[in-house]
Parts: structure tokens; sequence; C-alpha cells
């Protein structure tokens, strides 16, 4: 399971990292952590967008008593698992960090869907519906940024 012990050292590569104060995620670091894990930097890009409009200090309380934090809205029941890695709910707050750890959860999908929209949607839910909804959302967005400025929609 190559992927697996690839995103588990992802994290800890992460937790070596200086743990800054909260900052915006740079471009680099879609670029760095698609990289590294192996995702499509634009596809963490759109995710950013719809979760949070880009906003590292982003927080969401659901109605099953779960908080989603930062960036990229990472949920708190991952938060256990994130631990063992040093990144708590204050570390997802910096952008560098949401991200790295978004790109982490998007190729655990990865890993189980493969490089499909299911693993996209898989990021937001994996109950169908609301799996392939979250899917087309993203790729609204992919093809938004696509067209060209001043042209017709």
């Amino acid at each position: 399971m190559r992927g697996s012990w690839r995103a588990t050292a992802g994290l800890a590569a992460l937790a070596a990292m200086p743990m800054m104060a909260v900052t915006p995620a740079h471009a680099d670091c879609f670029d760095d952590a698609g990289r590294y894990h192996g995702v499509h930097p634009m596809i963490l890009r759109a995710i950013a967008w719809q979760e949070s409009r880009f906003r590292a200090d982003a927080m969401n309380r659901n109605e099953n008593r779960t908080i989603d934090m930062g960036l990229m809205q990472i949920n708190s029941i991952h938060l256990a698992e994130l631990r063992r890695y040093g990144v708590d709910g204050k570390a997802l707050q910096s952008g560098c960090v949401s991200v790295y750890v978004g790109a982490w959860h998007l190729r655990r999908k990865m890993n189980r869907y493969g490089n499909t929209w299911e693993a996209v949607g898989a990021y937001h839910s994996e109950t169908p519906a609301l799996r392939d909804r979250y899917a087309r959302r993203i790729a609204e967005i992919l093809r938004g940024w696509q067209r060209p400025r001043g042209g017709p929609d």
C-alpha cells in the first residue's frame, strides 16, 4: 500500500515543518502539497475555494457536532489521527498546513476510489448523492476558472 505509506510520510513531514502563526496559503503550498501527495493542485485550489473561499481562519460547526477547520475545512473527526503527527486544530489555521492535510485527505480518497471524480466528491462525503453533488461543484469551479475573462459564459 504505497499510497498509505506516502500519506503517512506526508503527515510526518508536515509535523516536522515549523508551525507559524495563522498565515494564508501561498500558491506554492498548493503546488508543493499536490506534488508531494500526488494530487492535482488545481483540484486542491478548487476545494479550498468551495470550502472556505481561501480563508485560513474559516470555521464551521456542523449539525453532527463536528467542526470543519481552516482553509481546506478539515473535519474534527480527523484530529485524533492528525495529533499523532503533531497537527492540531490551531495548526489547521495555517493555510499551508491546511493545504497539506487537505492533500493528504484527498490522497486517501484517491487510494480508495482511484483518480476519479468519486474521489474528489468523497473529500466532502462518501454518501453517494452528497459525494456526486460535491464533485460536480468542484468541476464547475474548475470550468469557471478556465473561461476566458470578458468572454461570454
